[in-house]
């Protein structure tokens, strides 16, 4: 059985939460992800900016997202899983909570990778991959308003 630890981007790019969208969106685009996992002074995840989340949550409210930092706009709470989980599990709870992408952290809570369910589909069997993409095609009632 495949573990988190096989597959998830070691060292992910992180921000603090006063980092200004234009530069989590240039570094995305430097990066070419779609989320950046925003810490704490111990690199311990509070919360995940996406490229959704800078659209949704500042262009389409009429705001300026060149004037906004990532605590205006971050994802909390925060689900993330451990180097030692299986992929299974994981993939259980990206498909619970229909996220696509979760931090992944150590035994002191910091963060040391993230791992995508585009990660988990290169190397998961057919039906797995086939159950989560369904799965997490779905719909995402999530607030955009805050």
């Amino acid at each position: 059985m495949k573990l988190v630890s096989d597959i998830m981007i070691k060292n992910p790019i992180t921000c603090g939460p006063s980092t200004s969208l234009e530069h989590i969106a240039s570094l995305m685009l430097n990066h070419n992800c779609g989320e950046i996992t925003i810490v704490d002074a111990e690199n311990r995840p509070i919360g995940v900016v996406t490229d959704r989340d800078i659209c949704i949550r500042s262009l389409a409210l009429g705001k300026n997202p060149l004037s906004m930092r990532a605590i205006e706009i971050m994802s909390t709470p925060v689900e993330s899983v451990t180097p030692d989980a299986s992929l299974d599990k994981c993939v259980a709870l990206m498909e619970l909570k229909l996220i696509r992408r979760l931090p992944v952290v150590d035994e002191n809570g910091k963060c040391c990778g993230i791992i995508s369910y585009s990660d988990i589909a290169r190397v998961a069997d057919d039906a797995l991959t086939s159950d989560m993409v369904f799965q997490l095609s779905r719909p995402t009632p999530i607030d955009y308003t805050h």
